[in-house]
């Protein structure tokens, strides 16, 4: 499954569910107080930047926001809320592309970095964070954590989430660390719309190691962006690694 392929313009046509799921006020402003607090007076560059779930409240907040991402149909969505001016998009791969100008910020929201389906995409985009950092800039992830455990022996496949007209299901290939989200919904006809994104799920110590290859260090983790514990029951997790202050 190719990335540019899953995130076509059908899927960015239905990208955004204004005020529910991902984008509701609950999930969103959090994000953007934690993320607001992180830049101080100094540009962020967004990962990733999709459709401007994240970006687009953060530059009304007054943060100078950029992105780069992948998909062109995302950065069309994108554009019927901000236009170039406001938020400047550099259409490429995360590990990679690189974005003009110096910032105190990159970020990675909603476990897209597992979007990079081995570890060394990841660990490039990782030195890719820090190329574009000043000294003492931040790179913050948000990521789940693998629930393997709740994997019986010999079963591949786990519900992460169903509820009226969803169903939400994971398959696991163990051996290469790599899970495919399925997505199912259901209309009021009783007719279903599949989506399916393939994943490469990395765990919390193997994403500091990655950190420190690119001269990171963590800096905190969090459950959530409102800043709870850490536990080993958390279902996900907000890491903030800082680049030394000085070079």
């Amino acid at each position: 499954m190719d990335q540019e392929m899953i995130w076509d313009a059908d899927t960015a046509h239905r990208y955004d569910t204004p005020g529910i799921g991902m984008f509701a006020p609950e999930i969103v402003e959090p994000t953007v107080d934690r993320l607001t607090e992180l830049a101080g007076d100094g540009a962020a560059l967004e990962f990733a930047i999709g459709t401007g779930r994240v970006a687009v409240p953060l530059a009304q907040r007054g943060v100078r926001v950029t992105g780069i991402e992948l998909s062109r149909p995302m950065v069309e969505q994108l554009r019927t809320k901000a236009d170039e001016a406001a938020i400047p998009v550099i259409v490429g791969d995360m590990a990679t592309t690189v974005a003009p100008g110096e910032y105190s910020l990159v970020y990675l929201v909603y476990n897209t970095l597992s979007n990079l389906l081995t570890q060394a995409e990841q660990v490039d985009c990782f030195r890719n964070a820090a190329r574009h950092l000043a000294p003492g800039g931040r790179f913050v992830i948000e990521l789940g954590v693998p629930e393997l455990r709740r994997l019986p022996p010999g079963q591949t496949a786990v519900v992460w989430q169903s509820v009226p007209g969803y169903v939400n299901l994971g398959t696991y290939d163990i051996l290469r660390q790599q899970v495919v989200s399925h997505h199912f919904s259901f209309d009021e006809t009783g007719q279903a719309r599949l989506f399916r994104s393939p994943h490469r799920y990395i765990w919390p110590a193997e994403l500091d190691l990655m950190a420190q290859l690119a001269g990171f260090e963590l800096e905190s983790r969090h459950a959530d962006w409102a800043g709870a514990e850490f536990t080993a029951e958390s279902r996900s997790h907000v890491s903030v690694y800082r680049l030394p202050s000085t070079q």
